[in-house]
């Protein structure tokens, strides 16, 4: 019998998918916002003024998209801009006391998704899940665009 290797991109797309659908669902009728704008909301709760560029960064998100995300959030006062006394081309993002308020709130349920998303894998496999996902968020690029150019699979041809 010989092994299938799993279509690890396909269930990582699945995956992404269903976590996020659900999360979004829940945000957006528990607390008003999406789960892309908790998540904004968390990386902000981790210190003060965060240039755009950085949450993008860390969402791994198109500077445009957030762009229009932060605008909704300010109107909402979640957050708020500021340019850089350092440098006037830079917007660093602050979160406002609504904002916080959100994040603590929030904080008990993704310890608890994180929970349940692991309690059906022992202790030593929540590990080897853990470095697998942070291995493909930290190498993605180089995952997808450096295949080597022997690796692809010979197509048989019918004659």
């Amino acid at each position: 019998m010989t092994h299938k290797t799993p279509r690890i991109f396909h269930l990582l797309q699945q995956a992404h998918s269903a976590v996020f659908r659900a999360a979004d669902r829940f945000w957006r009728q528990e607390e008003g916002l999406t789960a892309t704008q908790q998540g904004v909301l968390f990386t902000l709760s981790k210190g003060e003024g965060i240039p755009i560029t950085t949450i993008a960064d860390q969402l791994k998100m198109g500077k445009s998209s957030l762009t229009g995300l932060i605008d909704r959030m300010t109107e909402r006062k979640l957050v708020r801009r500021e340019t850089s006394a350092q440098d006037g081309r830079v917007q660093l993002i602050f979160i406002e006391p609504a904002g916080v308020r959100h994040v603590e709130r929030s904080v008990f349920r993704v310890r608890r998704y994180n929970e349940r998303l692991l309690e059906a894998f022992s202790p030593a496999e929540q590990q080897i899940i853990a470095r697998f996902l942070n291995y493909v968020a930290h190498n993605a690029d180089d995952i997808i665009t450096n295949i080597p150019e022997n690796s692809e699979p010979e197509i048989e041809t019918k004659k």
